[in-house]
């Protein structure tokens, strides 16, 4: 049984972030999804959506096997609980594969990282994109009153 492991935020669930996970899934047998506590991340915005609520949402895909959240501390905590044996990251996610191996080894956590390197385009696939077009029909809303 291969368990795999994907990672990322998933604030405002959008295709882009289906296919991302549907793609995970076709490395094994098991998919675990690992979301970013809001706390940790700080490559971006912070989240919208709280973390325990990203995770009930993750976990509702039929894609997923279990979606749990991440660590407060260390993003290695629950790889090392999970022990996959492939980590897939997105086609934007801004882990260096050799890195990361490296790393990995470090602690002692045996894992194959993967880049799933296709992404779905559409307008509206990203939550940058979603945010964005938000705010221009609450303004075009303003606008017409």
């Amino acid at each position: 049984m291969v368990r795999v492991i994907a990672t990322g935020t998933f604030d405002l669930l959008h295709p882009g972030h289906i296919f991302y996970l549907t793609k995970a899934r076709e490395l094994g047998d098991e998919l675990y999804v690992v979301v970013a506590r809001g706390s940790m991340i700080r490559h971006k915005p912070k989240p919208v959506i709280p973390d325990e609520q990203r995770v009930d949402v993750v976990n509702s895909l039929s894609v997923v096997d279990k979606a749990v959240p991440g660590s407060e501390n260390d993003i290695f905590e629950p790889i090392r609980e999970i022990k996959p044996d492939i980590i897939a990251l997105g086609f934007d996610q801004t882990f260096d594969i050799d890195d990361l191996e490296k790393e990995l080894r470090t602690r002692g956590l045996d894992a194959r990282v993967v880049r799933v390197s296709e992404s779905r385009t559409c307008p509206l696939c990203s939550t940058g994109k979603i945010i964005k077009k938000i705010f221009e029909r609450c303004n075009e809303k303003t606008r017409h009153e």
